[in-house]
C-alpha cells in the first residue's frame, strides 16, 4: 500500500476526518494500523501527531498533492483493528470525534520503561577461573577477586545483589564483561500488581443445581456455536462468581480469553483473590489505581497472550485479546459502567459490540438488574437465567423497615433509630460486625417533609426538585421551578427542610454512642490513595473493626461472613434524587446493602430507617422481591416514556457567556421543532443541575422516542447542524445516549 489514512489527534468536529498521506519507502513494511505517527499537518505543515486507521492504493486526492507522514511516534503502543473498529462504532453511536473515541480504546497510549532482572553468567571455565583468581588475589585486585569467587560457586548471580553485597562497582562488571569473562543476560519483568498478595490454590468448587443448572446451558449453545447475551439474576450470595469461573475455566480449555467487568475499584482486591487462587498468573487487572509502568506491563502481558483472564472496571473491556470467548459484567445494572466523558459509552452496549466482532457470548449478572436488561431478557433479546437460593449454608438476613416519622414524634432526634441502636449494642456484645450505609448520592438537595415523609416533585416530570442556594426548587428536566415551602404542603408540618447528611458526620456520632467500637469510614475521602481500598476491607475482614461506616462503595460485591447487622440510615436520599430512575436506584442499593447480612453461618439482619416506608422499592427491596419491583417499575416508565419504554437523548450546552448560551439553546430547540420528527418528545432547554461549572454556563435538552434509530437519526442531523454552522464553535456540546446522571 502507497498511502495511509489517519486520523489527526485533535478533538475537535472540523478535523474529525480521515486524512491521506503518503507512506515513505522505508516504512511501507513496517506501518500496521493502530500506530501512531508523525504528520505535516495544516499549511503551515506544523508536526502533529494521529492514529493509522486503514490503507489504500488509490487515494482520494491528486498523489502529487498528498504530504508524507514524517515518521512512527516512539514509544507510542499500537492500536487493535478490533478495538479501531470498537472506536469507530462509539464515535457514530454516543457523538464524539474520532479522535476522543481513539484515545478511550486506548487504555496505555504510552510505552513505558521495562523493568528488567539481570543476570551474571559466568563465560569460562572453572578451571580458568580459579588460575585468573589466584591472579587477582596476588595482584590485590580485592573487587575482581570477590566477583570471580562469587562466580565460581554459583555460575549465575543476580546483578542487583552481586552489587549490593559484594561491593562490586559497575565498572568492574563492564570490565569482566568486555574481556568476555562473564556475560550479561537480561529478562523483561512485568510489574505485577497482586503476585505478592495471593496463590494459585487446588481446591475444588462443587456447584449446585441452579449454578450447574446455568453454566451447562450457556455451555450448551457456546459448543452449537451460538453466541448470546445471557443476563444472569442472582439473588446477593447466590453464587455468580463460582459460575463465572466455571464458565471461564471451560473456555480457556478451548483456547480462549476472558474479560470480566467489576464496576469498582473497590472491588478488585477481593475479586482478583478468588480468581487468581483459582487461574494462578494467568489473570491479570486493569485499572486507574496502578501506576503507569503497572497498567503498561498488564497490557503487554494481554498483547502477547501471557494471561487468560483480565478483571477490572469499565476500561478493561478494552483489553488487547485477540482470542476472547466469553465476556461477563458483573453487577450489570451499576451506574459506574456509563462513561461520564465523552464519548459518554455504556460499557454494557460496548462489551456486546466487541463481542459480536471476535464471536464471543456476554453474562450480564446481577442481584438487582437494571430494569432496561431485564425487560430486554423478558422480551427474549437477552437469555434469561436465574439462582434463586444463597450458595452454600448461608441465608437470606431478615429485614426491619422502621418509619423516622414515628421516632421523631416519640422524641427520638438521633441518626439511630431505637431498633437499630438495639441491634448494633447487640452485636458489639457478642463480638460480631455492623455496616453503616448512608447512600449520599442525590444529596444534591431534596425537600422532604419529616412528619409525613412528602417529597416536593415536579409536576410535569415526577421527579424531586433540586433546592439551589438561591432558596428556589428547580427540575432539571424540564426547567419548572418553584419558591421553597415554609410548610409542608401536604400535612402542613414546619418539619420541611432539604436532607445533609455525611459520612463524617455519622462516624463521630457512631463513636459518641458506642466510645468502646472500632470504627472505621469508606468513602472518597479515605480512599484517595492507592492501596486506600485494599487497606481498609483487608482490616474489616479481619475484624480489626466492628462498625464499618460507609457510601455506597461498601455494598457492592462484598463479602464478610461476621458481618451479621447492616444498618440503612437514610432510605430516602437516593429515592427523591432528581431523576427518573431514582426508585430503581433505591432498590438496587437496599438490596445490595441488605444482600451484605448474614453471608456466613450466623444469621443476619438489616435495619432500613426510612421516612416512606411504604413505597414500592423500599418494600421490595425488604422483600428482596425484585419481580415485584419490576412490575411496579416498568408501569411507571411506560406511563411516563422513559427508557426501556422509550429511547432518550441528552444534548448538553456549555458557555462562557450565558445569555449567548440562552440564546443558542432555545435556537437549537426551534431547529429540533423543524426536524418534524413524528414521535419526537422535546424537553427543555433548561438550566442544568449544575448550572455553571468553571465559569463555563450550562444548559440541558432531552428527546425521547420509542425508535431507536429515528432518535439516532436526529442526533446525525444535529450534528450536521453544528459542523456546517460556524456560530456553534462558540458552544460546547455534548451528546449522552440514554443518560443515567444528571448533566
Amino acid at each position: 500500500m502507497d498511502f495511509v489514512n489517519v486520523i489527526v489527534d485533535i478533538s475537535h468536529e472540523k478535523v474529525d476526518r480521515v486524512f491521506q498521506y503518503r507512506i515513505p519507502d522505508h516504512l511501507k513494511n513496517v506501518l500496521q494500523a493502530g500506530m501512531q505517527v508523525n504528520i505535516p499537518f495544516g499549511r503551515g505543515n506544523r508536526l502533529m501527531k494521529g492514529y493509522v486507521v486503514g490503507f489504500t492504493n488509490a487515494p482520494d486526492y491528486p498523489p502529487e498533492k498528498i504530504k508524507e507522514l514524517t515518521g512512527i511516534v516512539e514509544g507510542s503502543v499500537k492500536a487493535e483493528s478490533q478495538l479501531i473498529a470498537l472506536a469507530a462504532w462509539m464515535r457514530e453511536r454516543y457523538g464524539s470525534t474520532m479522535n476522543q473515541a481513539l484515545k478511550t480504546v486506548l487504555p496505555v497510549k504510552q510505552e513505558t520503561r521495562q523493568k528488567q532482572s539481570r543476570k551474571i553468567i559466568r563465560n569460562i571455565s572453572a578451571l580458568e577461573g580459579r588460575q585468573l583468581l589466584e591472579e587477582y588475589q596476588r595482584k590485590k585486585y580485592w573487587a575482581k577477586a570477590r566477583l570471580l569467587e562469587a562466580l565460581l560457586q554459583d555460575e549465575a548471580l543476580n546483578y542487583q545483589e552481586a552489587v549490593g553485597s559484594l561491593k562490586i562497582s559497575a565498572a568492574v562488571i563492564k570490565g569482566f564483561e568486555k574481556e568476555g569473562i562473564i556475560r550479561i543476560e537480561a529478562q523483561a519483568l512485568y510489574r505485577n500488581p497482586f503476585a505478592d498478595h495471593f496463590t494459585k490454590q487446588e481446591k475444588k468448587v462443587v456447584l449446585n443445581s441452579e449454578q450447574t443448572k446455568v453454566v451447562e446451558g450457556i455451555w450448551e449453545d457456546y459448543k452449537n456455536g451460538i453466541r448470546k447475551t445471557y443476563l444472569l439474576h442472582g439473588i446477593t450470595g447466590s453464587g455468580k462468581t463460582e459460575v463465572y469461573m466455571e464458565l471461564i475455566a471451560r473456555v480457556i480449555q478451548e483456547g480462549k480469553q476472558a474479560i470480566l467487568l467489576i464496576p469498582e475499584i473497590a472491588l478488585t482486591y477481593q475479586t482478583v483473590r478468588r480468581f487468581y487462587e483459582r487461574f494462578g498468573d494467568r489473570v491479570s487487572v486493569m485499572h486507574s489505581r496502578l501506576s503507569g509502568g503497572e497498567r503498561y506491563d498488564q497490557f503487554m502481558r494481554a498483547k502477547n497472550g501471557e494471561i487468560d483472564v483480565m478483571i477490572g472496571p469499565r476500561s478493561a473491556l478494552f483489553t488487547p485479546f485477540s482470542r476472547i470467548g466469553i465476556m461477563i459484567v458483573d453487577e450489570e445494572h451499576e451506574n459506574s459502567y456509563k462513561s461520564e466523558t465523552v464519548p459518554r459509552y455504556h460499557a454494557v452496549e460496548a462489551v456486546r459490540f466487541r463481542a459480536r466482532m471476535c464471536g464471543a457470548c456476554v453474562v450480564l449478572g446481577s442481584a438487582t438488574p437494571s430494569v432496561d436488561s431485564y425487560d430486554r431478557a423478558c422480551s427474549g433479546s437477552y437469555g434469561l437465567y436465574r439462582l434463586t437460593g444463597r450458595f452454600g449454608d448461608a441465608r437470606l438476613p431478615k429485614v426491619c423497615i422502621t418509619d423516622l416519622r414515628t421516632e421523631l414524634k416519640e422524641g427520638n432526634r438521633s441518626i439511630f433509630s431505637r431498633r437499630l441502636k438495639a441491634a448494633m449494642e447487640e452485636r458489639l456484645r457478642n463480638g460480631q460486625q455492623t455496616m453503616l450505609f448512608l447512600n449520599r448520592r442525590g444529596l444534591s438537595g431534596f425537600v422532604s417533609c419529616r412528619s409525613c415523609g412528602t417529597a416536593i416533585r415536579c409536576p410535569h416530570c415526577d421527579v424531586a426538585l433540586s433546592l439551589h442556594n438561591d432558596g428556589r426548587l428547580k427540575c432539571h428536566y424540564c426547567g419548572y421551578e418553584t419558591s421553597m415551602p415554609s410548610l409542608c404542603p401536604s400535612c402542613g408540618s414546619r418539619y420541611i427542610s432539604g436532607f445533609r447528611a455525611g459520612t463524617q458526620q455519622i462516624e463521630r456520632e457512631v463513636k459518641k454512642v458506642f466510645p468502646q467500637a472500632r470504627v472505621l469510614r469508606m468513602d472518597y475521602d479515605t480512599t484517595r490513595t492507592k492501596e486506600s481500598y485494599e487497606q481498609i476491607l483487608s482490616a474489616f475482614g479481619k475484624g480489626e473493626a466492628d462498625i464499618l461506616v460507609g457510601t455506597q462503595m461498601i455494598v457492592k460485591g462484598h463479602d464478610f461472613p461476621n458481618v451479621t447487622l447492616v444498618g440503612v440510615l437514610a432510605a430516602d436520599i437516593s429515592l427523591y434524587a432528581s431523576d427518573y430512575r431514582a426508585s430503581e436506584r433505591t432498590f438496587q442499593l437496599l438490596t445490595q446493602a441488605v444482600g451484605r447480612a448474614g453471608r456466613g453461618q450466623k444469621a443476619g439482619e438489616a435495619v432500613i430507617q426510612t421516612y416512606v416506608p411504604e413505597h414500592y422499592s423500599i418494600q421490595t427491596a425488604a422483600r428482596q422481591d425484585y419481580e415485584g419491583f419490576y412490575r411496579q417499575e416498568i408501569l411507571y416508565r411506560r406511563m411516563m416514556g422513559y427508557p426501556p419504554a422509550a429511547f432518550m437523548l441528552g444534548i448538553y450546552l456549555s458557555g462562557p457567556e450565558e445569555a449567548f448560551l440562552e440564546h443558542q439553546a432555545e435556537r437549537l430547540g426551534q431547529r429540533i421543532h423543524q426536524f418534524r420528527a413524528e414521535g419526537l418528545i422535546l424537553i427543555g432547554p433548561a438550566v442544568a443541575a449544575l448550572s455553571r461549572k468553571k465559569d463555563m454556563y450550562r444548559r440541558v435538552i432531552y428527546l425521547k422516542h420509542t425508535e431507536e434509530n429515528a432518535l439516532l437519526h436526529v442526533k446525525n442531523q444535529i450534528e450536521n447542524i453544528l459542523e456546517n454552522e460556524a456560530v456553534w464553535q462558540k458552544i460546547y456540546i455534548q451528546f449522552d445516549y440514554n443518560p443515567l446522571n444528571a448533566y
